[in-house]
């Protein structure tokens, strides 16, 4: 169990770092409106992990229950679709753009943490992602699966949680930073090819 869930935290941290839409996203609510903005913003988009991992949880959960066939497919599948995302970082171009509007208003908080939360329930790409991910890191598929999924998405939103936290406090030295050297996004490109792939080979084996 320890061994799954270390693997799980580090895999889950790498991933959160990498520049996406939701980092960017806080990032840029922490340059423009205040570090309060952007943890709001932050824990709005991890709230909707909640959504994700009852779906994956109880929707997973009957597919073991009724054939360890089914289940060795999905693993399968998510390591075949975890291989895929790897290729299309490969192929992207790794430019880090941040744009911070100026003539954006400064929104209220309730309507911040909205915000972050639809962004994350409404992104079918996240629902598709945890479904591949997730199933690779039951420590006992055989026991109580619910359980096992809710404690993997807990430690997903909590170390989200913190890592988007971190980049909302810290908005205006990591935009001076990413400025100053472009070059940085090649690094979090292959950090993301490397941890794709390595999630990949891990539910195989």
């Amino acid at each position: 169990m320890a061994g799954e869930l270390i693997a799980f935290l580090a895999a889950a941290a790498l991933l959160t770092l990498s520049p996406g839409p939701d980092i960017i996203y806080v990032l840029v609510q922490g340059m423009t409106n205040g570090k309060k903005h952007g943890i709001v913003t932050a824990l709005g988009l991890v709230s909707g992990i909640i959504v994700h991992t009852s779906l994956v949880a109880f929707g997973i959960s009957a597919i073991i229950k009724q054939s360890e066939n089914l289940f060795l497919m999905i693993r399968l599948l998510g390591a075949a679709y975890l291989f895929y995302l790897a290729w299309k970082v490969y192929k992207s171009d790794s430019t880090i753009t941040v744009k911070a509007p100026a003539a954006e208003q400064k929104k209220e908080l309730a309507a911040l943490f909205k915000r972050g939360f639809l962004m994350n329930v409404l992104n079918p790409k996240v629902a598709i992602f945890f479904l591949a991910f997730f199933p690779g890191f039951l420590w006992d598929p055989q026991g109580n699966t619910v359980y096992q999924f809710y404690v993997l998405g807990f430690l997903f939103m909590l170390q989200a949680f913190l890592i988007f936290s971190a980049v909302a406090i810290l908005a205006g030295k990591i935009s001076v930073y990413l400025q100053k050297h472009p070059a940085s996004g090649q690094i979090f490109k292959w950090v993301q090819v490397v941890v794709f792939v390595g999630i990949g080979v891990f539910i195989l084996v």
